[in-house]
């Protein structure tokens, strides 16, 4: 496809598909930007405890020199590496 033909497709669409295919080649264009652009602003404050459980983490990596590979984690869960749903279901969580 040309570009000539192309200007030639969106020459026939109405508005609201011009605006669909406008958009949707910006997000193709420009994927990251969008993204970060779409994402809402952590305004949390950060609390004593977070620092505190981020010094903590900082300093069991200082004395271990590495962490553990997420396959060791996964196999802990019992959750084997193919399954589709992996990203979803796996949450780290801290149990003191």
């Amino acid at each position: 496809m040309t570009n000539e033909h192309a200007h030639q497709l969106l020459d026939q669409l109405d508005p609201g598909q011009f605006a669909a295919v406008s958009h949707l080649l910006e997000v193709m264009a420009e994927p990251i930007s969008r993204l970060q652009a779409s994402l809402s602003h952590d305004d949390e404050p950060v609390t004593d405890q977070d620092l505190q459980r981020f010094r903590q983490g900082q300093a069991w990596f200082a004395s271990r020199g590495k962490g553990v590979p997420m396959e060791e984690v996964i196999a802990a869960a019992g959750i084997h590496p193919g399954w589709p749903a992996l990203p979803a279901l796996v949450r780290f969580t801290r149990s003191d």
